[in-house]
């Protein structure tokens, strides 16, 4: 291995470097200067977004440990989008004075667990795909408490590390059996000796319950609405999208290649949990008043939605994955750009406190309307394109009833969208919250978002960019 090797972990390497830069700028800098971290780290993670596009060198490190493709490249640099924008919706939160000391651990720790799942992303054996988990994991633990002075956000930072601990712990005893009965933690060793014997078929279901909770599925949801309330809103929306967004891309990825020998036990598996996370994600949200929460359980029934495409066990599965995954990026981000904006500025965050927002501040009910019509799935926004193609890969595989709960559950959904829209357009408030004018990068970062949602409902090739280099993931 000589140093040009090194390049094929370029999304990696860069972001160590740009956690290295923070990390030196905060040691030179004095407390009043603090800020300036937030324009440096924004602008370094541009930058490194921006290479990330720039045609990469493919292959493998470490004996097959690391790999790399256009499929993972293409997932990394979703991840970046998706990150950039909650650099940008965090700026007037990290400018308070409360904040004020600890600009650059929020940066350093963000960036620590996105290295983190970049690394799970290119596993190419269940060592790598472990430790990236961790890696990604625990700073995102530091991140959820991370206004530690308040009862909330310290609590919530101990429940995703306790319940983290418990899955990980789940995980990793399925992952032990899965070595001690294929003799090999490599990809293509495990999948070329798997099978449906029963401590195999037990080692799947530890592997199974591990990951559901790290993308919130039904039973393993539990801890979701607490840590997502708790935690200071750009880190809820760093959980809800990106966090989520990376597990489900290595979720499919371990599915369709090391698992497709028992296609037919995690397909009739996803079938049940899919039902019950739509279901009791969308019956949970009806009741939210809190916005967090709302959201929360919202990206649970998201969640449920998501596994529509990987029960399908094709091309066109994976390829409605990652699809969804940018359009939700987008959405919900929106979503939560908004009620960062409003949190952050007046310390806001019930639904009632939104009634009349439209008199008062019409910009940003614009953009949550159109945001919560995309996660709603009403066309021609990008959010009605992505639900359409995750029920046309479930349908093509002949699972229609599936497909009919989806709908009935997508209806649901509509509802208590509505509710935030009624709220902000219809409904009557004596204080409703009064103007006030963004930063130049929330107003950056909700525009982004805008215009991702409407072009990617309007231009069909970006589905087609995905869908061919989605070429070859089963074979």
């Amino acid at each position: 291995m000589n140093l040009s090797d090194f390049l094929t972990m370029r999304h990696e390497m860069l972001l160590t470097i740009l956690a290295l830069v923070v990390l030196i700028a905060d040691l030179n800098l004095s407390v009043q200067r603090k800020p300036m971290v937030i324009n440096l780290a924004i602008a370094l993670f541009f930058i490194h977004m921006v290479i990330g596009f720039l045609p990469a060198r493919m292959g493998m490190l470490f004996g097959g440990m690391y790999h790399t493709d256009n499929l993972t490249i293409m997932m990394k640099n979703i991840l970046n989008i998706g990150v950039f924008i909650v650099l940008l919706q965090s700026a007037t939160w990290l400018k308070k004075d409360e904040n004020r000391e600890k600009i650059s651990e929020y940066f350093i720790l963000l960036f620590s667990t996105l290295i983190g799942m970049n690394f799970m992303i290119s596993s190419g054996d269940f060592l790598m795909f472990y430790l990236g988990l961790e890696l990604a994991t625990i700073p995102i633990a530091a991140l959820a408490a991370f206004t530690h002075h308040r009862t909330r956000s310290a609590e919530a930072g101990i429940k995703l590390i306790l319940s983290s601990a418990l899955s990980s712990g789940i995980l990793l005893f399925g992952l032990s059996m899965i070595y001690g009965t294929t003799g090999s933690v490599y990809f293509d060793v495990v999948a070329a000796n798997y099978g449906n014997q029963p401590l195999q078929v037990l080692a799947f279901i530890f592997f199974f319950a591990g990951m559901s909770f790290k993308i919130s599925l039904v039973p393993f949801h539990l801890w979701t609405a607490d840590v997502y309330e708790g935690s200071p809103v750009n880190v809820t929306s760093y959980l809800s999208v990106i966090s989520k967004a990376a597990a489900a891309f290595i979720f499919i990825i371990i599915l369709y290649t090391v698992f497709h020998s028992i296609a037919f036990l995690w397909k009739d598996l996803i079938y049940v949990i899919a039902v019950s996370t739509m279901t009791i994600g969308n019956l949970f949200a009806i009741r939210q008043k809190n916005m967090k929460r709302f959201l929360a359980f919202s990206s649970i029934a998201q969640a449920g939605f998501i596994l529509l495409g990987i029960i399908a066990g094709s091309q066109l599965g994976m390829t409605t994955v990652v699809y969804f995954a940018l359009v939700y990026i987008f959405s919900n981000l929106g979503a939560f750009g908004v009620v960062s904006a409003i949190s952050a500025v007046k310390n806001l965050e019930s639904m009632d406190d939104y009634d009349g927002l439209y008199h008062t501040n019409p910009n940003l009910s614009l953009v949550m309307m159109l945001s919560l019509f995309s996660l709603a799935g009403i066309p021609p926004v990008a959010g009605f394109f992505g639900k359409f193609f995750l029920f046309t890969s479930a349908a093509s595989a002949g699972y229609y009833w599936l497909v009919f709960i989806a709908v009935l559950n997508a209806t649901i959904s509509l509802y208590y969208y509505l509710l935030v829209v009624k709220a902000m357009f219809i409904n009557k408030s004596d204080k409703p919250i009064p103007y006030f004018k963004n930063d130049l990068y929330t107003r950056a970062g909700l525009i982004i978002c805008v215009l991702g949602v409407v072009f990617l409902g309007l231009y069909s090739g970006v589905y087609e960019f995905i869908l061919n280099y989605s070429i070859g993931i089963l074979q």
